[in-house]
């Protein structure tokens, strides 16, 4: 089969750093080349793929130093390279959200679009009213909510290759918290649980520009204590290490994660994840095999006394049998294969997607089609 593969231009492929979008295209990618299918990457210069690499950008936009720069030109620009090769492939896996919509109506039948973020966001359920030919693939289950009537064709969870996540046996002498510092990632609750428990807290996380705020005057305040150690932002290759030595990872979320792919991370290395009941969190997490789910700070602190009776070698069996880039990657060909099947059924699906995306798309804006 003939695969694009379209991830954003934000990060690189996989990020450098922190980033999750392009991480799980990254991973996606390279299990279907090893599947044995014929795949292109198009997104930003550099990336690491064993797959046939299209550079969109010359760098990721969050490496590139300068000043004034316009992601949608970048995108836009990528659109046009692969509009103008679409007929090369048999399917366009897109993972830029809808950008692609209003230029790719006439091979919608064609394409696959995973949704990466939280749906839950005014003017969404317009959109996707109007371009309701694209076939959608959510993460979980929990994001597809807010967008009960969109063009759902699968629900798939995330996966992850496990060449950065060996399996680690101890039982860890700290509490890890993995990802960016924000408000709705909760880190001020990873610190009060660490405190209220008595273990050592390690924290590897980015800070954003917006969020520097947030960090300023809630989290800084708070790493004082002895308990708590600030690592900043780390890398795939140190990740491993990271997490496979910590006795828990903590996802204290406050918000509808759509998947939160940290989790899967802590579950190959063999490291039992404490998290919120928020978003996706029943989807992934196992309660009291792979982790404990938790809905007050009391069962957090809890959970952290009782997290050295889960069993790692057990914890990384499910992420092998679950959470794999081989498991998601298969899922995703019979995905492909569906649609490349009903495409064969019927001829017309091009010239029909393309008639019922303009009567959609009329009737949205309350007008009436000639």
């Amino acid at each position: 089969m003939k695969i694009a593969q379209i991830a954003p231009l934000y990060e690189s492929v996989p990020p450098k750093l922190y980033g999750g979008t392009e991480r799980v295209v990254a991973h996606l990618t390279d299990a279907l080349v090893e599947l044995g299918h014929e795949v292109t990457l198009f997104s930003a210069g550099g990336a690491a793929t064993l797959a046939t690499e299209v550079p969109c950008r010359e760098q990721a936009l969050r490496l590139d130093d300068t000043p004034l720069k316009s992601d949608f030109a970048s995108h836009l620009s990528m659109l046009h390279r692969i509009r103008s090769r679409a007929d090369e492939f048999d399917i366009l896996h897109f993972h830029i959200d809808l950008l692609h919509f209003p230029f790719f109506e006439a091979h919608a039948s064609k394409s696959l679009t995973t949704l990466h973020g939280r749906l839950d966001i005014a003017d969404l359920p317009q959109a996707y009213r109007l371009w309701n030919n694209f076939p959608l693939v959510s993460i979980s289950h929990n994001q597809r909510l807010p967008l009960p009537a969109a063009y759902w064709y699968g629900m798939i969870h995330h996966g992850l290759a496990d060449r950065h996540y060996p399996l680690t046996l101890g039982s860890g002498e700290y509490l890890a918290f993995l990802g960016r510092i924000s408000v709705e990632k909760s880190p001020d609750r990873a610190i009060q649980i660490a405190i209220a428990a008595g273990m050592p807290l390690k924290i590897a996380a980015k800070v954003d520009p917006t969020d520097r705020a947030y960090f300023h005057q809630v989290i800084e305040p708070m790493l004082d204590h002895p308990l708590i150690e600030f690592l900043g932002e780390i890398g795939d290759h140190e990740k491993g290490e990271f997490l496979g030595n910590a006795r828990a990872l903590l996802f204290p979320i406050d918000w509808p994660e759509p998947f939160g792919l940290v989790m899967i991370e802590a579950m190959a290395c063999g490291t039992p994840v404490i998290a919120w009941r928020r978003g996706s969190v029943p989807e992934v997490i196992d309660h009291m095999r792979t982790g404990f789910i938790v809905d007050s700070m009391d069962e957090a602190i809890q959970a952290v006394k009782a997290v050295g009776l889960l069993d790692r070698r057990a914890i990384r069996r499910e992420f092998d049998q679950r959470f794999s880039s081989h498991a998601m990657a298969r899922q995703y060909v019979e995905l492909y294969e569906q649609l490349l099947a009903e495409r064969s059924a019927d001829p017309r699906a091009e010239a029909l997607a393309g008639d019922r995306s303009e009567r959609l798309t009329t009737a949205g804006l309350g007008l009436t089609a000639s």
